[in-house]
């Protein structure tokens, strides 16, 4: 899915939606998805929301400027197993100057269930620096709905 906007008159919300076939470096030896396949998986989905916004990685590093993960909030609720499709789908939740949330869901979708929720905080820094900046100006007007006031 692409940032989208109603047609009527609803706000913009940059939202993401990729396809992952489970393959067998992301499975135990019990053949069940690792913890950390499912966050490889969401940091795909991740970036290519990120350049949806704008945040093209490679002109950004040009520039100096990185995405920072700042916080990951995960549940896993049902095991995914090797050979399994799944739909991994994401979208920016709220932001304030300076910082952004994420918000993903992993379906498998042959029987709708929901495998896995997450929530991330991310910010823009500058680096060497280590300075974190705002966000970009023309998102406080694409995303006003999604402001929250600090």
């Amino acid at each position: 899915m692409n940032p989208h906007s109603a047609g009527d008159g609803a706000p913009e919300t940059p939202t993401i939606e990729i396809e992952q076939q489970v393959m067998f470096f992301d499975t135990d030896c019990g053949g069940v998805v690792h913890n950390l396949a499912y966050l490889r998986m969401i940091e795909t989905a991740r970036t290519m929301l990120a350049e949806q916004l704008g945040l093209a990685m490679v002109e950004m590093a040009a520039r100096g400027v990185y995405p920072v993960l700042l916080r990951t909030e995960a549940d896993y609720r049902k095991p995914a197993k090797l050979s399994d499709r799944l739909i991994i789908r994401g979208k920016m939740s709220r932001m304030e100057r300076a910082r952004f949330w994420c918000e993903f869901e992993v379906v498998r979708p042959a029987d709708g269930t929901l495998m896995v929720t997450c929530q991330q905080s991310l910010a823009l820094i500058k680096m060497p620096e280590g300075k974190p900046l705002r966000l970009p100006e023309d998102w406080a007007v694409r995303f006003a709905h999604l402001r929250i006031m600090k």
